[in-house]
């Protein structure tokens, strides 16, 4: 598995999800960095998405996961900024398939549409799948 550096980001929906990542990551030593939001306060999700992908697109971080209500409205946000790949995942076979043949470099994740434990077995399998290349790379080129 790649060195992961990961950047993690919420808004106000997505909160309690955040946090369990963060817990997740912790116990697998798997480097992170927090957006926010840090609260449960409303705040606006395209801002929380426009900073996680700016430190991917950097390079400080190599992949981001973000979390709203449904996932919906951070993937939309996230896909704004160029050579952003964000998957919306609602099932464990999209976040392999969205690694392996989309080489996607953002996870969204929706709090009210998927449970605790689908959540954190998506992030899971989403982290420890690589990129497989070959045909899916020149179609993945085609996207950028």
């Amino acid at each position: 598995m790649e060195d992961l550096k990961v950047v993690i980001g919420s808004d106000h929906a997505g909160y309690e999800y955040k946090e369990k990542i963060i817990d997740y990551l912790t116990a697998r030593n798997i480097s992170y960095t927090d957006i926010g939001t840090h609260t449960k306060e409303s705040c606006d999700y395209p801002e929380i998405a426009r900073s996680v992908c700016e430190r991917v697109i950097s390079g400080k971080s190599n992949r981001g996961i973000l979390i709203c209500g449904t996932g919906i409205g951070m993937s939309i946000a996230a896909n704004k900024v160029r050579g952003i790949r964000a998957a919306l995942c609602n099932d464990t076979y999209s976040a392999r398939v969205s690694r392996a043949h989309n080489n996607a470099n953002v996870l969204c994740l929706g709090e009210r549409v998927i449970g605790e434990h689908l959540a954190l077995d998506i992030v899971d399998i989403w982290l420890k799948t690589g990129f497989e290349g070959n045909r899916h790379k020149r179609r993945v080129d085609m996207i950028e």
